[in-house]
């Protein structure tokens, strides 16, 4: 029988601990192509912080570092000034980017850093129990918006995207997603080019936004969840290339 599929060399060969229906591991796999297609392997350092992507050096077989909750940006400014050859990228969720690290991405887009950011938006706190998230959408149902989100008592959905595109430091902002195979393939293209724009040197701050389902703080089956990223999210969250 004829091998049509593979597993990438820096995707670890080991079991997942992602919830069924999770979309990190979808995005581990397209970081992992790009980091070999690109022949940057020995040269990359990745930054994951807490939250449901902190595990991502489970999977991942290049040098990670670990830090504090929304604090990625900014350690990845001080080892891409202090190791300029190195390819640096971090990987964050929405609860980590876009809540108590949104001024850490702000600054860091504002100062132009030569770094590589990959944003998972699944808009809800995952790994603390399904909180609502600075992106949860209105009338989302979580754990701490049981009727749904309201503007009057919880304002509107943060779209980080929009916000950094803004920024002159920011030379790349796209919006992806994976709810279909078509998504999927636009995501590892964005994903590439946003690396490929590090490694040729160019100055300034690159960032992928990816929908992504969480079906268990959807409450929905991991079907559900892709059908209502692609009919719901995905009007607060318009994909496409917003800069670069």
């Amino acid at each position: 029988m004829k091998t049509v599929f593979t597993r990438t060399p820096t995707l670890k060969d080991c079991p997942t601990h992602y919830c069924p229906g999770c979309g990190h591991g979808i995005a581990h796999r397209l970081i992992a192509e790009t980091i070999d297609e690109l022949g940057i392997r020995g040269r990359t350092i990745g930054i994951a912080p807490v939250g449901c992507a902190v595990l991502a050096y489970n999977y991942l077989d290049v040098d990670m570092v670990e830090v504090a909750h929304g604090r990625p940006p900014a350690v990845a400014t001080g080892m891409k000034r202090t190791n300029p050859d190195k390819i640096i990228f971090s990987y964050q969720g929405d609860g980590d980017l876009a809540a108590i690290g949104t001024a850490e991405i702000i600054h860091a887009a504002h100062r132009g850093e030569q770094i590589t950011v990959i944003f998972i938006n699944n808009a809800v706190f995952g790994m603390t129990g399904g909180q609502m998230a600075p992106t949860t959408v209105l009338g989302q149902v979580t754990a701490t918006t049981p009727q749904g989100r309201q503007t009057t008592s919880e304002g509107y959905p943060l779209q980080v995207s929009e916000l950094l595109a803004l920024l002159p430091g920011a030379i790349y902002v796209e919006r992806c997603s994976v709810y279909n195979p078509a998504q999927i393939r636009k995501t590892k293209k964005a994903i590439k080019h946003a690396f490929e724009l590090q490694v040729s040197g160019a100055q300034g701050l690159s960032l992928v936004e990816v929908l992504s389902p969480c079906p268990v703080y959807w409450r929905m089956t991991p079907v559900k969840a892709m059908e209502w990223i692609e009919n719901e999210m995905t009007k607060v969250f318009p994909l496409g290339r917003l800069k670069g």
